[in-house]
């Protein structure tokens, strides 16, 4: 890689790949690939071929440079990274030696004020991450009272969510919701936090940012994806930054790692055999160095797994938790 371009440090993005054990030869897939860290990384070890996913047309575009530098080694393709084994299907790849998944929004999109992901910067109430469906002004207009308090007891963990669905509902009533500002001070008027605490309208902007981007549902899919995908000792690395994204991924490795066994009350019961070896026996969490220089990274989790040859799980059923497409429909 060129040493006069600017490098984006991804969260635990050494670790991450270092997890994955990246060899010459070896194809990686970087499943949100967002400002390009962790496929830069993977870049670095010589005769590594990459293949990028993010539904976000920005970090796509913003990607071309680093493709060029790849000189073919890399390929960028915009989609949800749920659908990666699609997108690998369509580059004539059947299976693949290692794959990371940073979960979640990216500073990028926090960063940037138009996106509407962020309260500290006031700008339209949007917060998708692609290009398609209705934004979080949308859903804000449209929800029940109902709905939008599970959505934001749910997905944001906000012990006050009828409060604040109250207050939405009330003043939606005098004039549209459409900024984030707007949005901001409706909440900070129902909950309170003390000094030192988080903003009072933190978790009801993730509740909203995870609803509108299904995001809990795509990783569900994408750990059942990267399952299929990975060859025997292929490695699966995943950071969460948050309890609801990193608690799905454990429990994910873990059945994964456990063998299914009849017993004695049960002896018929078929034994489901081991599709993943774990690496990490403890999530990896950022070290003082890294969190004083990027606080996110304070909340961060790594897990890495590595494929034993045994076939993939059925895919189970997702969450019967509130989807985007019923919500709007009731509305």
């Amino acid at each position: 890689m060129s040493a006069d371009t600017p490098r984006h440090i991804p969260v635990l993005g050494r670790e991450a790949v270092d997890g994955l054990a990246p060899r010459d030869g070896g194809l990686y897939i970087d499943a949100t690939f967002g400002a390009g860290g962790y496929a830069r990384l993977l870049l670095d070890v010589p005769g590594t071929q990459v293949i990028g996913i993010d539904r976000d047309r920005t970090a796509i575009t913003g990607g071309f440079s680093l493709v060029e530098e790849s000189q073919g080694r890399l390929t960028l393709v915009e989609d949800r990274f749920s659908n990666m084994a699609d997108v690998c299907a369509s580059e004539g790849v059947t299976a693949v030696d290692g794959i990371v998944m940073d979960v979640g929004v990216s500073s990028m999109q926090l960063d940037q004020a138009e996106r509407g992901f962020s309260f500290r910067f006031d700008g339209p109430l949007d917060m998708r991450m692609g290009q398609h469906g209705p934004n979080a002004a949308d859903l804000i207009a449209t929800a029940s009272e109902a709905d939008l308090a599970n959505i934001i007891y749910i997905f944001g963990e906000e012990r006050h969510s009828r409060a604040v669905a109250r207050a939405i509902v009330a003043a939606r009533k005098d004039a549209p919701i459409t900024t984030t500002k707007a949005l901001a001070d409706i909440v900070g008027k129902v909950v309170w936090a003390k000094p030192g605490e988080i903003h009072p309208a933190t978790r009801t902007f993730q509740a909203l940012r995870i609803f509108i981007n299904e995001e809990l549902d795509e990783l569900h899919l994408a750990l059942a994806a990267a399952e299929r995908l990975l060859k025997p000792g292929g490695r699966l690395a995943v950071v969460a930054f948050h309890s609801l994204e990193d608690r799905i991924v454990k429990n994910f490795l873990s059945e994964r790692s456990k063998a299914g066994s009849g017993s004695r009350h049960l002896p018929d019961v078929a034994q489901v055999a081991q599709s993943f070896r774990a690496i990490t026996k403890r999530p990896i969490t950022a070290g003082e160095a890294e969190v004083t220089a990027n606080p996110r990274a304070r909340s961060a989790k790594l897990r890495v797994a590595e494929r034993t040859d045994a076939p993939p799980v059925a895919q189970a059923d997702l969450p019967a938790w509130p989807t985007l497409a019923d919500v709007m429909k009731g509305g």
